[in-house]
């Protein structure tokens, strides 16, 4: 997503009546002003709003004056006035800006630090670099506002939200951001990826190869790793879970012996029941009668 391409996002101003509140982290935002200006040369005087206004240049060059501070704006320049700031945008003449900008109200249910705080600081900075997935945010909520569709609120509720974040980022200060650093066990992820595989086949056929394929693995490693994070081999896994959910269907009367171990990836009656018997003791037309109370 380029800068550029937000000359085409002039549906942007189309949110108006579809996209009007949201919420973002448990705080709350109103959204009352869509704007989508092309590159022709205009200007809009002193003035100051009730609510955040934040502008996003795409082309062109001009000024933006908030009190006493003349800034120079360029493509990828976010520029904000907070409730109550007295600010005017000019154009360049002879290059013109183009923009797009969302005003909204922001109700911050926290004084602790943290992303919000680009918004609430009243010193902080007001012209940022930072642009993030701004471009692709607002192309995404022109095209939605362009044809709505079913779903349509949701998704403008899930970009609405982002939206507001990501503009607070563009103006929060690097210890605002800053969080204590995510550490995850990529292998133990990788092992209930492949646990979830075994559930999701009971009644397949399965192979070690096949698991190790599905975490982009060779049958070695994924072997290895599986053993290492549980303390049993991928196949005696495959073996409980299907003992497990036999135990379970054949609680049902409405199916057949014959069916339950189908179920669990037994082609045959025959070596379902010995399997079952040698893991539980009994067998699987034993465990019916007693309606599974020997396991309690």
């Amino acid at each position: 997503m380029t800068l550029a391409e937000l000359a085409d996002a002039d549906r942007f101003v189309d949110l108006g009546g579809l996209l009007e509140s949201c919420e973002v982290d448990g705080f709350r935002a109103d959204f009352l002003s869509w704007g989508h200006y092309r590159p022709e040369y205009w200007r809009n005087y002193w003035h100051s709003h009730s609510f955040h206004e934040v502008c996003l240049a795409y082309s062109g060059s001009g000024r933006f004056n908030n009190g006493d501070t003349l800034y120079d704006v360029q493509p990828g320049s976010v520029f904000l006035a907070r409730p109550g700031d007295v600010h005017e945008i000019e154009s360049s003449r002879s290059e013109p800006l183009g923009i797009a900008f969302w005003g909204f109200t922001f109700r911050p249910g926290s004084d602790e630090p943290g992303w919000w705080s680009g918004l609430t600081r009243a010193d902080g900075p007001v012209l940022s670099n930072r642009v993030g997935a701004l471009p692709a945010l607002i192309t995404a909520l022109a095209a939605e506002a362009a044809t709505p569709v079913s779903g349509y609120s949701a998704v403008l509720n899930a970009l609405g939200s982002t939206l507001v974040l990501e503009t607070a980022r563009a103006f929060a200060l690097d210890d605002d951001l800053a969080v204590e650093p995510v550490r995850r066990d990529r292998g133990l992820l990788v092992v209930e990826a492949m646990q979830r595989h075994l559930r999701d086949n009971l009644s397949r056929p399965i192979t070690v190869r096949d698991v190790a394929a599905v975490v982009h693995l060779s049958e070695r490693h994924a072997e290895r790793l599986f053993t290492q994070q549980t303390g049993t081999s991928l196949m005696a896994t495959l073996w409980r879970l299907r003992l497990e959910l036999a135990a379970q269907l054949l609680l049902d009367p409405a199916l057949t012996v014959t069916e339950v171990a189908r179920a669990c990836g037994y082609s045959d009656v025959r070596p379902f029941s010995t399997a079952f018997k040698r893991h539980y003791g009994r067998t699987p037309g034993d465990h019916r009668r007693s309606g599974g109370t020997e396991f309690v």
